[in-house]
C-alpha cells in the first residue's frame, strides 16, 4: 500500500519513526537516547592510547592500527561503565538538576535493557582487547573492574575518588603501551599521574560549587561545599608538580638522545603551567563544565594551549 498523502510527518520523523526505534530496541526510547547513554563524547579520553607511541617517536602505522582497536575496546567497556554507573546512581540522578536529564534517569530508556547492552559492550571490548595480546586484554579489564568498582562504592570514598579517577586515565596510557610493547620511563609515568590528578580535582571542584554550603554531599560523596579550597589547592599541587617533573625530564640523558633541540621543550613548563592553573580557577569560579576534558575540547584557549605545545614538541625534534 502507498503512504498516505498529507500526512509525511507520521512516517518519516514522526511518531511512526519513533514508535519503529523503540519497538527495535526494546528499550523505551529511541536511538538517540540510547545513544546518549553511551556518552559517545567521553570516548575522547582514551586518545591517551596512542600517548605512549608519541612519545616513543614510533612511525608504524601497523603499531597505531593495533592502538587504535584499544582504543575501540576501551571505548565500549567506558560505555558500559556509564550504563553501570547511571544505574547506579537512578535516585540521585533524578534528584540533580542537571543530571536528571540523562536518559535513564528522565525514563527514556529502560534500565534493564541498557545493561544487557552494557554487558554485550563490555564483552565485545574485553575479546578485542585479548585479540590485540594477553597484556591489552588483562589491562582493558583492570580498567572496567575499577570502573565497575568506582561507580559502585569507590566514587563515595574521601578522595578515594579523585585517586581512582587519575588511576583510570593512566590505565588508558598503560593499555597503549603494551600494545608494541613501547617501554614506559617513571618519568612519563610521573608526569602523566600528576596531569590528571589535577584534572581529577578540577573535575571534583566543579561539583562542589554546585553544593549549599553545610550540606552533605551530593549523591553521597565525602566531600563537602567547605572542602572546595582544600580540592584547589591540591590541584594546583598535582599541576604544578607535573610541570616540575616535565622540566626534570628535559634535563636527563634520554631526552638528548631522542631530541635534536632539546631546549625548545622548555616553553612546555610554562604552558603547562598556566593550562592547569587556569583550570583549577576557572573551576572555583563554577565555570568549567562537569568534566574538565569535555570543557578543554570546548575551550579556545586550551586549544592554542595544545597547538603551542605541539609546536615545541616539533621544534624540538
Amino acid at each position: 500500500s502507498s503512504i498516505p498523502s498529507g500526512a509525511p510527518g507520521r512516517w518519516l520523523g514522526g511518531p511512526m519513526t519513533k514508535t519503529v526505534s523503540r519497538s527495535v530496541l526494546g528499550i523505551g526510547g529511541g536511538l538517540r537516547d540510547c545513544w546518549a547513554s553511551l556518552r559517545p563524547e567521553h570516548w575522547i579520553k582514551n586518545t591517551l592510547v596512542f600517548a605512549p607511541l608519541l612519545a616513543a617517536h614510533d612511525t608504524a602505522v601497523g603499531h597505531y592500527l593495533l592502538a587504535a582497536i584499544v582504543f575501540v575496546a576501551l571505548s565500549a567497556c567506558a560505555s558500559a561503565g556509564y550504563i553501570l554507573n547511571d544505574f547506579v546512581d537512578l535516585p540521585n540522578d533524578r534528584r540533580h538538576p542537571t543530571k536528571r536529564h540523562r536518559p535513564m534517569a528522565a525514563g527514556k530508556v529502560g534500565s534493564t535493557p541498557m545493561l544487557a547492552l552494557g554487558a554485550l559492550l563490555a564483552a565485545g571490548g574485553i575479546a578485542a582487547a585479548f585479540w590485540i595480546s594477553t597484556a591489552s586484554g588483562i589491562c582493558t579489564s583492570a580498567y572496567l573492574i575499577v570502573s565497575a568498582l568506582y561507580s559502585m562504592s569507590l566514587k563515595r570514598k574521601l578522595f578515594v575518588d579523585v585517586v581512582v579517577l587519575a588511576a583510570l586515565y593512566m590505565v588508558r596510557v598503560v593499555a597503549g603501551a603494551l600494545v608494541v610493547p613501547v617501554p614506559l620511563s617513571p618519568w612519563f609515568l610521573g608526569f602523566f599521574l600528576f596531569v590528571f590528578l589535577a584534572l581529577a580535582m578540577v573535575k571534583r571542584q566543579k561539583e562542589l560549587r554546585t553544593q549549599v554550603s553545610g550540606d552533605a554531599a551530593q549523591g553521597g560523596r565525602a566531600w563537602q561545599a567547605e572542602d572546595a579550597p582544600v580540592a584547589a589547592a591540591f590541584g594546583a599541587a598535582s599541576g604544578l608538580a607535573s610541570a616540575l617533573i616535565f622540566a626534570l625530564y628535559i634535563q636527563t640523558p634520554q631526552v638528548s638522545e631522542m631530541y635534536a633541540s632539546p631546549q625548545f621543550l622548555w616553553p612546555i613548563c610554562p604552558l603547562l603551567i598556566y593550562w592547569l592553573g587556569r583550570m583549577t580557577l576557572l573551576a572555583n569560579r563554577g565555570g568549567v563544565d562537569h568534566d574538565p576534558v569535555l570543557f578543554a575540547l570546548r575551550d579556545r584557549t586550551s586549544w592554542l594551549m595544545g597547538l603551542a605545545i605541539a609546536a615545541a614538541f616539533l621544534a624540538a625534534l
